[in-house]
């Protein structure tokens, strides 16, 4: 039933997910056509005066899109065509940048310009976006010319682009906001499959499953348009959280897969790589996200090529599991490719210089459904596999405390049980102490043979007949424990004895002689703190006194006085078996 319920919540999220990608594509793919893309650009100090370089032909590189970060600013030029709709809001990617500066400039040189701070950006609901309005788009306006301070990344030049109009909050985008939402909350599920787990086995997997669960779900809340429509943080905001969540889940992954594969399925070099990766991964996000200016104009492909070991690390983990027949690592595979394509993209593009960055988010949110996912899954499967094995270790645990606490000759309790479990035997009600020892028993052996006197112990133990009422024990030798609790223990215990003879002789007919006991009997019902030695001790000098009153008896002490009192009442019980 878990199985089926599991895998039905898996393919519904996978589909979910599929429907989103197919309807969110439309509104923004139809919008394309409609947006203005840069023609020129040109880099500068931040010194220089804006209007003198934008009138400065020879500073402009027209027809290059390989945007160089060397000049603390970058400046773009977008062409208004006469049949082009006159744009309102420069949209771009989000990254670290200092301010941003609007012009346009109409046919007849007119300028109008605004600018703002880095704080003053506002994020779009196209995820991943800021945006900006335009200061006085009119008929006459010919060209838009956008300087950015000290931008961070070539993304942020490259994906800049000139729109009529914000994203509308229409139908299109709020049934792809709320694909988007359910599949979030799908993506939930494994939080509470996890809380499920780790209340059974705590391993820690499970925990930094979660976490990693939670970064992805963080991730898809502060890439796309739902931070915007549940919070709408500064772009900026948004910018730095993305960074750290990003070196979180590279984090969590890392400490996910350490813990996750099997002790002897991964090298122990790789295992403590993996360590490495997480701390690696945690110090380049929050590094990068509080200082992005340090090395900006590089800043930007160190970052994305310190990731390549951990990527190397991931790769070779995963492989080695898999060399070493790992089952978790099956799963694992499957889950991390969308994800190991993802950083193969990024690197490739961040680190070749004619291609332009792509982040390959729509992959990415394929390789979060298709990590968690699956990793659930194999959790899941990791989960029985350890709880069969716990569930056999404590079997077997089991087997041999019983086996520990039996006398392998006739299968009684032994010393060992009674005394490890007396306070437990002793709340149940079992009040009653008898020590019972065979009379001559040392001839017996001496006469018929040890074999014998072992098939006479046998019998013996038949005869004790351990039931809910009474525990036998067998402390060595002839020398045997009952246990015994209701209001007619004495009696009980003293049928068993009575019982031996007979049940004997017919188990031993070759004997030629019957076999009795003497015994002692103590209570405890009124010494309750009276600890077995002390009982036992009482009941062995019971038995003593009986085989000096002529064996083939019972004493019985009632604790009248201090239970230091040398000499107690005894009430003697002497049974009709006499030997012959």
């Amino acid at each position: 039933m878990f199985w089926n319920d599991l895998r039905k919540a898996l393919v519904t999220a996978v589909l979910s997910f599929v429907m989103l990608a197919s309807l969110d594509a439309a509104p923004l793919g139809a919008a394309e056509s409609m947006d203005i893309r840069s023609s020129c650009w040109a880099s500068g100090s931040l010194s220089d005066d804006l209007i003198t370089v934008v009138h400065l032909p020879g500073r402009w590189t027209c027809g290059d899109r390989i945007y160089s970060l060397e000049g603390e600013r970058t400046l773009l030029r977008f062409e208004i065509g006469p049949h082009d709709v006159l744009p309102q809001y420069l949209f771009s990617r989000r990254s670290a940048l200092a301010a941003v500066h609007l012009l346009t400039i109409d046919q007849d040189g007119a300028m109008r310009q605004t600018s703002l701070s880095a704080g003053e950006l506002r994020s779009a609901l196209h995820g991943g976006y800021f945006k900006a309005s335009l200061p006085g788009v009119t008929q006459d306006t010919v060209q838009v010319v956008v300087a950015f301070d000290l931008p961070s990344h070539k993304m942020t030049l490259e994906r800049a682009y000139l729109s009529p109009s914000d994203i509308a909050l229409g139908p299109d985008l709020l049934r792809s906001l709320l694909l988007l939402a359910v599949l979030a909350g799908m993506l939930s599920m494994p939080l509470i499959f996890n809380a499920a787990f780790y209340r059974i086995l705590r391993e820690p997997f499970v925990l930094w499953h979660s976490l990693l669960t939670i970064s992805l779900l963080l991730t898809i809340l502060v890439s796309s348009g739902l931070a915007v429509v549940l919070f709408d943080p500064t772009a900026m905001t948004l910018s730095w959280m993305t960074t750290v969540i990003f070196g979180l889940t590279v984090a969590s992954a890392s400490m996910f897969t350490h813990s996750f594969i099997e002790p002897d399925r991964l090298h122990p070099l790789l295992r403590r790589a993996l360590l490495f990766s997480a701390a690696w991964a945690m110090f380049l996000s929050t590094s990068h996200a509080a200082f992005p200016f340090v090395g900006r104009s590089i800043q930007s492909t160190v970052y994305t090529a310190a990731f390549a070991p951990v990527l190397v690390i991931f790769i070779l983990s995963v492989a080695d599991a898999l060399r070493r027949r790992s089952r978790a690592a099956k799963f694992q595979a499957v889950g991390y490719i969308p994800i190991i394509l993802v950083g193969l993209v990024r690197l490739v593009t961040g680190l070749v210089p004619w291609l332009q960055s792509n982040d390959a988010m729509p992959l990415f949110y394929v390789g979060c459904v298709c990590e968690v996912l699956f990793t659930t899954l194999g959790v899941a499967d990791r989960f029985m596999t350890i709880k069969r094995q716990r569930d056999h270790a404590r079997f077997e645990a089991d087997v041999l405390e019983r086996l520990s606490e039996r006398d392998a000759l006739t299968g009684l309790l032994n010393r060992r049980a009674i005394e490890q479990n007396f306070k437990k035997f002793r709340a149940e009600g079992y009040r009653t102490l008898a020590v019972l020892d065979l009379d001559h028993f040392k001839a017996i052996n001496d006469v018929h043979g040890h074999v014998v006197g072992d098939a006479v112990l046998k019998a013996v133990a038949e005869a004790l007949q351990a039931d809910p009422q009474v525990h036998a024990f067998r402390l060595g030798g002839e020398e045997f424990v009952l246990l015994v609790r209701g209001e007619d223990a004495q009696a009980q215990a003293e049928r068993r004895r009575q019982a031996i003879p007979t049940i004997v002789a017919n188990a031993v007919p070759a004997l030629g002689r019957l076999v009795t006991a003497s015994m002692g009997i103590t209570d405890a019902s009124s010494n309750a703190d009276a600890e077995f030695a002390e009982l036992y001790e009482q009941a062995d000098r019971l038995l003593y006194n009986a085989k000096l009153a002529g064996r083939n008896r019972t004493k019985i002490a009632s604790v009248q006085g201090s239970k230091n009192d040398a000499d107690p009442v005894y009430d003697t019980v002497t049974s009709t078996l006499r030997r012959q």
